[in-house]
């Protein structure tokens, strides 16, 4: 049997190279759902409370993946060996949601987006002690380009910034540790209740404050956002689970970068927000980061087979 075209990472399982590139394209798709899911969001968030949003991104969500994937008909599927991890993942999620919805009330979308886009730094930095998937010079280095191209797109003040800004540190902090826990649970876990366990969980845990903060939504249009909410974050973050499964985190990590590509076309499409210079540039240099990880893997894919023909 012929190995080429794998890898194993540092005391971890091996993985094929071919994996990691589809892996990075569901993380790409994942990010898109994502950005669908914070213009709803965000839209909605001029009529009703951030509270009730949340409640039912979740609640539509656990509908919405029984439906879809038929869980009555996947024996055991809701079964887990390690319940307090999952539970535990499924608290950094509603944290993120929660912090990310509340934060974008008081802060200018700019000054949110750049504090989340720090979460790859502390998912590379953790991934290495938590995971053993340690993160080399060159990928560090994309990252840190990636960051740069981000800041060249959202230009925060320092001035700008106030005591609500710790909303989005408190955000991106849940979502990076929300990413570490489902790398964590990925192997042994199954991806369809890896995806329903956390929103059923976040779901129990914010009803009590989504029915507090209940507003009736004026018009059916207002009722099919809000109920699409579910199906952008269902959808979301499977593509990130099955995306944890075939690639390692800090291969992952970078791609985090492109939702300020779909930000910026979603925010001209709905909000009818027009990409300036600096978006523009900003956008090439995230872009770039993100090809040169692609050539990265390629030229390492290339390099094992080129091992593996010699054996």
């Amino acid at each position: 049997m012929r190995l080429g075209g794998l890898l194993r990472s540092t005391g971890g399982p091996v993985i094929a190279v071919p994996e990691r590139f589809l892996g990075i394209a569901l993380i790409s798709f994942a990010f898109f759902s994502f950005s669908g899911l914070d213009a709803t969001a965000k839209y909605l968030g001029q009529t009703l409370p951030a509270e009730q949003i949340v409640w039912m991104r979740f609640l539509t969500h656990v509908i919405f993946a029984i439906l879809l994937f038929r869980v009555w008909r996947i024996p055991g599927a809701f079964r887990s060996k390690r319940w307090p991890l999952q539970i535990l993942r499924s608290m950094f999620l509603l944290g993120s949601t929660v912090f990310n919805f509340f934060a974008v009330r008081h802060l200018q979308l700019a000054e949110t987006v750049s504090i989340m886009f720090a979460a790859p730094f502390v998912v590379t930095a953790l991934a290495g002690p938590l995971l053993n998937e340690w993160a080399g010079f060159r990928r560090w280095m994309a990252i840190i380009v990636g960051f740069l191209g981000v800041l060249v797109v959202t230009r925060p003040g320092l001035g700008g910034l106030n005591w609500a800004a710790l909303l989005s540190v408190c955000s991106m902090t849940c979502y990076a540790l929300y990413a570490l826990t489902t790398r964590m649970l990925a192997h042994s876990e199954s991806p369809v209740g890896m995806l329903i366990i956390s929103a059923v969980v976040a779901t129990l845990a914010i009803t009590p404050f989504g029915l507090a903060a209940w507003t009736a939504p004026g018009d059916l249009w207002t009722w099919a956002l809000l109920l699409s909410t579910g199906a952008w974050g269902c959808i979301g973050h499977f593509a990130l689970i099955r995306a944890h499964v075939l690639a390692p985190a800090p291969v992952l990590a970078p791609f985090m970068y492109i939702q300020i590509l779909w930000m910026s076309g979603l925010g001209y499409l709905v909000f009818d927000d027009v990409p300036g210079p600096f978006t523009v540039l900003g956008a090439a240099i995230v872009v770039s980061s993100g090809l040169y990880i692609l050539y990265r893997e390629r030229k390492i894919s290339r390099g094992e087979a080129r091992a593996d023909g010699g054996m």
